[in-house]
């Protein structure tokens, strides 16, 4: 797979093989604020293979506004499907869209190859070596002890993930974690103990509303409520959200919101 994708991943708890494909050819900004690919700008494929020989392949692709129906016939040529397009930010330049897409089969290396055909009519640059992150010019300490877990250094982005409590499926497999079916969170330091946060929480549809409220009671916007997936059990709903403020302040929020639906630390 990593030869038909042109750039090697990552293998998580031995299930999920996850491939990233930063757009870092994009200069982005979102109220003023230069977005970077580890906060908001990171297409990728993940992979998992099943008991009955069958690969599953889930992702998000990073593409412009022209860029987008050349992506959307190139999946589709390939056989595989969209499951969702959509906003991750809110009042930004250029205009820059989020597709979702699935497939399943008994090669994952022609799946590889279909991903690769929609990467290659964008100009998503090719893989470079990852640099070591340096350290994070936040009080990584305050926001821990807020969020009520430890976040990682992911490229200069301190970042969080929690986990569905139930089991998540489709078509009657189970999605590891990994799989993306999980609330992130991600905080991009911006000078003086502020930061930009970004990325989704994934809620079942009791659940909206009250994330909803517990980000708004701290100044938090929403940017999109939709799904990821057609036909997963439980229904998720995903939200995201945009804020720039002090990043302990913010933590207090997003940990308000994160108790209000049904998640634990992933690991």
């Amino acid at each position: 797979m990593a030869e038909a994708l042109g750039r090697s991943g990552t293998l998580s708890n031995g299930t999920v093989y996850r491939v990233g494909f930063p757009r870092r050819d994009l200069s982005v900004t979102s109220k003023d604020v230069a977005v970077t690919p580890g906060l908001a700008l990171g297409s990728y494929v993940v992979f998992a293979r099943y008991p009955d020989g069958q690969t599953m392949m889930m992702g998000d692709l990073v593409v412009t506004e022209d860029e987008l129906p050349r992506v959307t016939d190139a999946l589709h040529a390939n056989g595989i499907g969209q499951t969702a397009v959509h906003k991750h930010l809110l009042d930004h330049q250029p205009p820059v869209w989020w597709t979702h897409y699935h497939a399943e089969g008994d090669d994952p290396v022609a799946l590889a190859r279909g991903v690769k055909a929609a990467l290659d009519v964008t100009a998503t640059p090719p893989a470079t070596e990852p640099a070591t992150p340096g350290p994070i010019e936040l009080d990584t300490a305050a926001i821990d002890e807020a969020m009520g877990s430890k976040g990682t250094n992911d490229g200069g982005i301190y970042k969080f993930s929690f986990a569905r409590q139930e089991t998540v499926s489709v078509h009657g497999k189970a999605l590891p974690p990994a799989m993306g079916v999980t609330t992130a969170i991600n905080f991009q330091p911006t000078g003086g103990g502020r930061a930009a946060i970004n990325g989704d929480f994934a809620m079942t549809a009791d659940e909206v509303q009250n994330v909803i409220q517990a980000l708004r009671a701290g100044g938090i916007e929403i940017v999109e409520v939709h799904n990821h997936a057609l036909d997963d059990e439980p229904r998720l709903f995903y939200m995201h959200f945009w804020a720039h403020d002090d990043a302990a302040k913010l933590a207090t929020t997003l940990r308000d919101a994160v108790d209000a639906h049904k998640v634990k630390p992933a690991g």
